[in-house]
């Protein structure tokens, strides 16, 4: 590891109007995907019905979802606890929409539902029961898809007065622009994939906000000491030297970090998949956006010497 003790030399601004380029033309492309075809959205935010089952012991989750796939229940959601187990289903179209006066026929259909969800089930457990089946309606959903746009951008809000406040403006407005960055390309990556989308991968996207914001922090950190200590360097030249000095650091976060989701997304099961996809692909684009974006956007800028040192003042009593 002897590597890791010697600091690089690469040439990271040389690329650096090719790498914005590549940027913006990602972000661009992640918001297009993001209206149309649109994120999957998961039964957090669209409603649908709610099954709780109780089994006689701890059943396995996994073969209750090919249970229920093959039972007709292709995007059931299965999570338990013990011998409990709680199935997330779409609302049938009877449900879709149900106005308070035809609140009767979505009784029925949820009653009808849960007797097939009952069905299926006995084929693992013939004791089976079931403590309740709720509709969950899509004004729920819409509730939750607000309050997590308004947490996302109370985020970035808080986000930028910190960085601000530690730095100066210029370097503030570089991180908003890699965290959002981050955040577009994940989200936009999971829309063109039509991967589900629900409360827990939008847990992940804000622990990538969370991460990109860390891994830019160490970056700005040593521009700001590296600008005080090479005084007679260009702001390139500083720039290049902090993220090559910054490079082991981030390598090996990033390493690390990736080996403990890739095992959490090969054997958590369908539970942890989306929440760790989010965060590998997070991890990889932040990565990335502290090594190019934030920099890029801080020489875009012009950061320059003047906004870490203050210049000296001298009395007319000084001079010769």
């Amino acid at each position: 590891m002897q590597w890791l003790s010697r600091t690089p030399n690469f040439d990271f601004v040389k690329y650096r109007r090719v790498a914005m380029v590549t940027s913006t033309t990602l972000s661009l492309l992640a918001i297009i995907s993001i209206f149309w075809p649109g994120l999957n959205y998961g039964l957090d935010f669209t409603g649908g019905i709610l099954v709780e089952a109780r089994f006689a012991a701890a059943p396995e989750l996994d073969k209750i979802r090919a249970e229920l796939s093959g039972g007709g229940f292709e995007d059931a959601q299965v999570t338990g606890s013990g011998a409990d187990v709680l199935i997330r289903l779409p609302p049938p179209e009877e449900v879709e929409g149900t106005e308070p006066s035809a609140e009767a026929v979505a009784a029925e259909a949820v009653a009808a539902l849960r007797d097939r969800v009952l069905e299926v089930l006995r084929a693992e457990d013939p004791d089976v029961a079931i403590l309740r089946a709720d509709n969950v309606g899509g004004q729920v959903g819409a509730e939750l898809f607000e309050n997590a746009g308004l947490a996302l951008l109370f985020a970035l809000i808080m986000i930028f007065i910190y960085v601000m406040l530690r730095f100066r403006w210029k370097l503030a407005v570089g991180a908003i622009v890699a965290t959002v960055h981050d955040v577009l390309v994940t989200t936009g990556i999971f829309a063109i994939a039509g991967w589900q989308f629900d409360l827990t991968v939008f847990g992940s996207i804000l622990a990538v906000l969370g991460y990109s914001l860390n891994d830019t922090i160490v970056v700005y950190d040593r521009i700001r000491d590296n600008f005080r200590l090479m005084r007679r360097g260009t702001p390139e030249a500083i720039v290049n030297a902090s993220m090559n000095q910054t490079l082991a650091r981030t390598l090996v976060t990033g390493v690390t970090s990736l080996l403990v989701l890739f095992a959490m997304m090969f054997l958590g099961g369908d539970t942890l998949w989306g929440f760790s996809v989010a965060l590998v692909i997070g991890i990889v684009v932040g990565t990335y956006s502290s090594i190019y974006v934030a920099s890029s956007m801080a020489l875009v800028l012009k950061v320059e010497q003047s906004d870490f040192v203050e210049a000296k003042k001298v009395h007319a009593d000084e001079l010769p």
